[in-house]
């Protein structure tokens, strides 16, 4: 579907030159004179190689429509991850390198979104906010709880997180999920 630049948006995929990107940021600038012009900052989706294109605000560029399927995780294998179609049980495997750090944060059963093009997986997304255990934290240090410090803990994951002092060992936490990377966002009461 063409679409014109201007109208482009950050997430939206799009073919440019025989490659699908992913629109990472669209800044509209005005110079004195002239047309509007669309800075394009894109990252291919296959390489993970990032561009920056003008185009004038009038061009149009080929929108993609991405397929989204909710897959249920089910095993890792090695460096790989299985998941499978919950409506077909048609089950995919996928590597650690394509999913990205948000790999790390699978757990059993859990629904993960994959964007498909040409049935090619190529997003994943996962729960924004994930119950996590705390393995090993660091002992509170006399003083230290009227502040408002953070300490870091490592997760059941093996992964750092930074928690409140009065959270110890043991203790279930809501994580969310921003670019990968997991922060601290309230205990659990489930």
């Amino acid at each position: 579907m063409k679409v014109n630049a201007i109208t482009l948006r950050s997430g939206n995929v799009i073919e440019y030159n025989g490659k699908l990107c992913v629109v990472v940021k669209n800044e509209i600038s005005s110079p004195g004179k002239g047309a509007s012009v669309a800075q394009i900052e894109m990252r291919n989706i296959r390489t993970g190689n990032k561009d920056n294109v003008r185009f004038r605000t009038q061009e149009t560029v080929e929108r993609v429509r991405l397929e989204q399927t909710d897959y249920q995780f089910l095993y890792f294998a090695g460096d790989d991850i299985v998941l499978m179609n919950n409506e077909t049980y048609d089950q995919i495997t996928v590597t650690k390198e394509q999913m990205g750090p948000q790999s790390a944060y699978l757990q059993d059963g859990m629904i993960v979104e994959v964007e498909t093009y040409e049935e090619e997986p190529l997003g994943f997304k996962i729960p924004d906010r994930i119950v996590m255990e705390i393995v090993e934290a660091e002992p509170v240090v006399k003083g230290q709880t009227a502040t408002t410090s953070y300490k870091p803990a490592i997760l059941d994951n093996g992964e750092k997180v930074m928690v409140p002092p009065h959270i110890v060992s043991g203790t279930k936490i809501v994580v969310k999920l921003e670019d990968g990377v997991g922060t601290y966002v309230e205990r659990y009461k489930g």
